[in-house]
């Protein structure tokens, strides 16, 4: 599959909790950093996502802040 989201990271999933409606996929990308989406149940399942499985946390956003202390 190919998608035109330039920011493609690719992990090993560290963790699926199942909410009411909503799962919570956590992705191990490496260098200790981990990122956490939320996505539907339904999508968890339809995808077969389990702990131990390499996946990619794909972001498409139209802004990016930037901020400092």
């Amino acid at each position: 599959m190919k998608l035109s989201a330039r920011n493609q990271l690719k992990g090993k999933i560290v963790g699926v909790t199942k909410g009411a409606t909503t799962s919570h996929v956590k992705i191990d990308v490496g260098g200790g950093k981990v990122i956490t989406s939320s996505i539907t149940n339904q999508a968890v399942e339809e995808l077969n996502l389990k702990e131990g499985d390499v996946a990619y946390a794909i972001v498409k956003a139209s802004d990016v802040m930037i901020a400092v202390d």
